[in-house]
């Protein structure tokens, strides 16, 4: 179960402001809460504008192989694309960015916490429910689930030949951001602070 909204009007018009973005929309979860009404609206705008290549409308996309078959079918508009835009859970965004590796895929979506299910997803990277998603400024990897101890400002030096210091079995979460930043030839977002998070709920989120 999940609680999603979109990000700030602000935010989503600075990523798309000169692209072409492909749209792909996860409903999976919506029995609690998804901004599908919201989005719709936005994407209808930005489609009237020619800003957008394609759309998507499916659920769990955190089912890699479901995923993968419908990326294919859409492969040309995706191509097409300067950008993919995922409107749904950190773990939604994840996946996409998984197999699309030489895409820029950015979160369309905050995700708040609630406790119970959340999603369908058989890969071990998720989503922690913590407000304010950096996805957008880490190439689509996760600091706080990549990273045993959740850093947002870059690594802790620890680790030794990529892996971590406090689990060798895993690799270390921000060597692989570098890699996917270096790979997407976003590098330049490292130098941007990461600012405090806003863990706060808006008041329709809250009741």
């Amino acid at each position: 179960m999940l609680i999603t909204q979109l990000k700030a009007q602000e935010t989503l018009a600075s990523l798309v402001d000169g692209k072409k973005v492909f749209v792909i929309n996860c409903h999976g979860c919506k029995e609690v809460s998804f901004p599908e009404k919201e989005a719709a609206e936005l994407q209808k705008e930005w489609a009237a504008a020619g800003k957008v290549t394609g759309v998507i409308t499916t659920d769990y996309i955190c089912n890699p192989d479901n995923m993968k078959l419908r990326l294919e079918k859409h492969m040309s508009e995706i191509e097409a694309a300067d950008m993919v835009l995922v409107f749904s859970c950190g773990v939604g965004v994840q996946t996409v960015a998984e197999y699309l590796e030489d895409k820029m895929v950015c979160a369309g979506c905050d995700t708040y916490p609630l406790p119970g299910y959340q999603g369908v997803t058989p890969l071990e990277y998720d989503c922690d429910q913590c407000g304010e998603c950096y996805l957008n400024l880490t190439g689509g990897i996760c600091p706080i689930t990549a990273c045993s101890k959740s850093l947002v400002n870059g690594q802790c030096g620890g680790s030794k030949n990529g892996r971590c210091e406090v689990d060798s079995d895993m690799e270390c979460g921000w060597e692989r951001i570098y890699r996917r930043l270096a790979q997407l030839g976003r590098l330049d977002a490292l130098k941007c602070p990461t600012q405090v998070r806003n863990f706060a709920t808006d008041d329709e989120v809250s009741k």
